[in-house]
């Protein structure tokens, strides 16, 4: 089975996150775009519908939990994984109980990114969580 070709959404207010992600994306073959708030990223959503996101939790103007449920109603079938440098069980359960698919924490390890984007890719619908993923 070939690998879609994605539309993936990057959303951090960080440059460095953004650019991280975006060259890992390029490398393998995917559509990248860039949002650097919720808002943006609300906008982008509905503009280009993403098969997979990667999100911030706290972001200027709207953050990542403000942004996810109207992404949801936009694209419902997007793959959401949002991320955070703030650890601990309490945060990742409010992720996941606002609807994200995955959790993942600051500074993550590049090839479980890339092993992520992979996995939506080629088993998408059906996707599950990658490991190293709070799901």
């Amino acid at each position: 089975m070939d690998a879609k070709v994605l539309d993936i959404l990057v959303v951090d207010d960080q440059p460095g996150v953004r650019q991280l992600i975006n060259v890992l994306g390029r490398e393998e073959g995917h559509r990248m775009h860039m949002a650097t708030n919720g808002q943006e990223a609300v906008e982008a959503a509905g503009a280009i519908q993403p098969d997979l996101v990667f999100m911030d939790v706290r972001m200027p103007v709207m953050d990542g939990l403000e942004a996810l449920p109207l992404i949801r109603e936009i694209n419902p079938k997007a793959v959401v994984i949002m991320m955070t440098a703030y650890t601990g069980d309490a945060t990742s359960r409010v992720v996941l109980e606002n609807r994200a698919d995955a959790v993942m924490t600051k500074p993550f390890d590049l090839e479980n990114v890339r092993a992520m984007i992979r996995k939506v890719a080629f088993t998408r619908p059906g996707w599950e969580l990658a490991s190293g993923c709070a799901g």
